[in-house]
C-alpha cells in the first residue's frame, strides 16, 4: 500500500466526489478512479458507496481514513525531520498540550529558541490525556503536556513550576459569587460541568466518598467553550484558574475550591525516542529555564 493512494483516498473521502478530488490532485478522473479500484482490491473490501452524484464511505473506508490520516501524518513528518537534519537554523516541533495557563512557559521557551533558530516551525495539537498521548505513542508527537502522573514505564518528564489550582466559573450575579471559596457542600444540587477526565480524576480525588452528591450535566475537553454554556445559565464550570476570562465586564467569575485542590503539569516524551535536532534543543532550553 503506497502513500500517494492513501493521499488519493483521503482527497476522494474529504471531497465525497471523485471529480473534485481529481482536479485537487490534479490528476484525471480515470487516473484516480483506476487508484482507488486498486486500493479496494487490495484491502479486498469495499472502501465506497457511490451515489448518483457523490461518494461516501463504507464502514470499512472509515476505518482506512483514520488509518490513513495517521499515516500520511507521520509520512509527512518524516520527511520534514530528514530536511531538517542539516537544517541548523530552525527544524520542526510537534507538541500535544492539555489546557493550562503553564502553557505560557512552553510559549517562551519556542520564542527564546526561535531568537537563536529563525526557522523554528512549531505544530501544536490540544486535547485531553487520551488524546495527545495516542498521538505521542504514535510518533505523531515530539512532546506532550499532561495534567496527570505519567507512566512512568512509558514516559520521561519535566514537572512544570508550579501546580494548577481548581475552582468554579459562575456567573457574576450567582449566590455563590459572594463567597471567597467553594466547598462540597456549596456545589450539591447544582449543574456542573467538567471534562470526564478530570471529573474522575481531580474532582474525585477532591470530593472522595461524597462525588455521587454532585451532578456532571455536561462534559467538555475545552475550558473555553464550556464557559458559554455558563454564560447561558446552563451550569457551573470546573476548571483550572486562569483559564477562562473572568475580567469585569466578562459576566464571568472565578472562585477557588476549599480545601485547595491543585494538578501538577507534565512535559513527557517517550522513554525511547530518538529527538530531531530541534527537538533536542527545545528539551535542553527547558531543562535549563525550568532548573532541571
Amino acid at each position: 500500500m503506497e502513500i500517494k493512494a492513501l493521499r488519493y483516498f483521503l482527497a476522494v473521502a474529504r471531497e465525497e466526489n471523485m471529480t473534485r478530488a481529481a482536479e485537487i490532485l490534479h490528476v484525471t478522473q480515470p487516473t484516480l478512479s483506476k487508484a482507488m479500484k486498486a486500493l479496494e482490491d487490495e484491502l479486498g473490501k469495499k472502501l465506497f458507496i457511490r451515489h448518483s452524484f457523490s461518494i461516501s464511505l463504507t464502514d470499512e473506508g472509515v476505518l482506512l481514513r483514520d488509518r490513513a490520516e495517521d499515516l500520511v501524518t507521520m509520512a509527512d513528518k518524516i520527511e520534514r525531520e530528514f530536511l531538517s537534519l542539516d537544517d541548523i537554523t530552525g527544524g520542526e516541533l510537534y507538541l500535544g498540550l492539555a489546557e493550562s495557563y503553564q502553557i505560557r512557559y512552553l510559549a517562551k521557551e519556542i520564542r527564546i529558541l526561535k531568537e537563536k533558530y529563525p526557522g523554528l516551525k512549531y505544530h501544536i495539537t490540544s486535547g485531553d490525556t487520551e488524546q495527545v498521548t495516542e498521538k505521542l505513542d504514535k510518533g505523531l508527537l515530539d512532546f506532550a503536556v499532561l495534567c496527570e502522573t505519567p507512566d512512568t514505564r512509558k514516559y520521561s518528564y519535566i514537572l512544570f513550576p508550579e501546580p494548577d489550582v481548581w475552582g468554579v466559573i459562575m456567573p457574576e450575579g450567582s449566590p455563590l459569587a459572594e463567597k471567597k471559596a467553594v466547598t462540597v457542600d456549596d456545589l450539591t444540587g447544582i449543574p456542573l460541568m467538567t471534562s470526564e477526565q478530570s471529573w474522575k480524576n481531580d474532582i474525585g480525588r477532591w470530593c472522595g466518598e461524597r462525588l455521587s452528591e454532585l451532578s456532571l450535566d455536561g462534559s467538555f475537553r475545552l475550558a473555553y467553550n464550556a464557559s458559554m454554556f455558563v454564560l447561558e445559565g446552563l451550569g457551573y464550570q470546573l476548571t483550572f484558574d486562569r483559564l477562562v476570562s473572568t475580567s469585569p465586564g466578562s459576566g464571568l467569575v472565578f472562585r477557588p475550591l476549599s480545601p485547595v485542590l491543585e494538578t501538577k503539569l507534565f512535559l513527557i516524551w517517550n522513554r525511547y525516542q530518538t529527538f530531531t535536532p530541534a527537538a533536542e534543543r527545545f528539551l535542553e532550553q527547558v531543562r535549563k529555564d525550568f532548573k532541571i
